[in-house]
């Protein structure tokens, strides 16, 4: 029974990666920074609008903004988008990694540390 009980309190002993926090932490800077962008465009089309006096709805100048901050983010967030994707390699390396550990003590077999 000791056996069983084992992997349930080394698990449970583990403090939370800090890689996971990192990508979460980009990841949150990265929508926000894409939402700011596309609330300031949003504002832009809406301004210029009433300053040349034409109405346009604000819901039709949010679908606009959505469309241009698309690929005007992936230039002008290069680089938050760049640390995003490479914490999310390391936690998909360590998430395969713990996973062929496992397999490998399910198997039976030896664990190399």
């Amino acid at each position: 029974m000791s056996d069983a009980t084992q992997p349930d309190r080394a698990s449970a002993q583990q403090p939370p990666q800090p890689n996971n926090k990192r990508l979460v932490r980009n990841l949150a800077l990265y929508t926000l920074a894409r939402l700011v962008l596309v609330a300031v465009i949003t504002a832009v089309i809406v301004l210029v609008a009433k300053l040349v006096k034409v109405e346009i709805p604000i819901v039709v100048a949010a679908l606009f903004a959505l469309i241009i901050a698309m690929p005007l983010s992936l230039t002008l967030f290069k680089k938050l988008r760049t640390q995003v994707n490479e914490d999310i390699a390391v936690v998909d390396a360590q998430r395969r990694q713990d996973k062929a550990q496992l397999r490998a003590r399910l198997r039976g077999e030896a664990e190399d540390k």
